[in-house]
């Protein structure tokens, strides 16, 4: 998408009215969330595969922060 198409959109959205603007907020609200349950669900599937559990997230956070 060019940068023109972009300014577009984002004028054509501003014309939009308040009620419309909060409507078009929900809406790419719910598909981001969407994206990211997949998203998020799909790490989830791969790190059981991995045998990596929360413990292990910790303990790796905690040598990268601390060192050890």
């Amino acid at each position: 998408m060019s940068s023109s198409s972009v300014h577009d959109i984002l004028r054509e959205i501003e014309a939009l009215s308040e009620e419309d603007r909060l409507a078009l907020d929900e809406q790419l609200g719910g598909r981001l969330r969407q994206e990211w349950e997949r998203e998020a669900g799909a790490a989830r599937d791969e790190a059981q595969r991995r045998g990596v559990d929360q413990t292990t997230i910790d303990h790796a956070i905690e040598r990268r922060r601390y060192g050890g």
